[in-house]
């Protein structure tokens, strides 16, 4: 798959303490952005800076909740080299879910690690802390009315988050 890749230009300043990240409110620099068009299928995959997207008022997703989504996370060994767990199983059950929109498996996992590795300085460097990644899909067809969208945008975003503990002390 060809994946364009834009850089930022204005980087973020990263977390100074990692063991305050709490979950899903700090955003890496970069996101990944795929299109679908019915007759087209999947095209103009790119890496882009982190920041908002352009929907029509009348969007699909807005009115009848046409969207998927995973949640995977990336850990940093003790050497400092970077692992997943199992991200190929959240895209096999993103396929089940959007069958007729079927993302090649290879090329998403593709993906997902040119972002990562473009991104890699995101990923917290203490115990139990992950670099949370959200996978989704979601129409973007300006309709109202029940049908099946023909416009989809497939994306990938990621937060530097702390672990989550119980209301004990026990790691969940």
């Amino acid at each position: 798959m060809d994946i364009r890749i834009e850089k930022t230009t204005n980087p973020k300043q990263k977390p100074a303490d990692e063991t305050k990240l709490g979950f899903g409110h700090i955003f890496t620099d970069h996101m990944f952005i795929m299109d679908y068009d019915a007759g087209q299928g999947w095209h103009d995959a790119r890496i882009v800076p982190y920041g908002p997207i352009e929907l029509m008022p009348s969007a699909m997703v807005l009115h009848y909740g046409q969207e998927i989504f995973e949640g995977m996370k990336a850990y940093r060994t003790p050497s400092g080299d970077i692992q997943f767990f199992r991200p190929e199983e959240n895209f096999k059950r993103m396929n089940v879910s959007a069958e007729r929109l079927v993302i090649n498996e290879k090329d998403a996992l593709e993906a997902l690690h040119k972002l990562v590795e473009i991104d890699k300085d995101w990923v917290p460097h203490i115990d139990g802390a992950s670099l949370y990644i959200r996978p989704f899909i979601f129409a973007a067809d300006p309709f109202l009315g029940v049908r099946p969208g023909e416009k989809y945008y497939f994306m990938i975003i990621m937060s530097p988050s702390g672990a989550y503990y119980s209301t004990g002390i026990n790691p969940v």
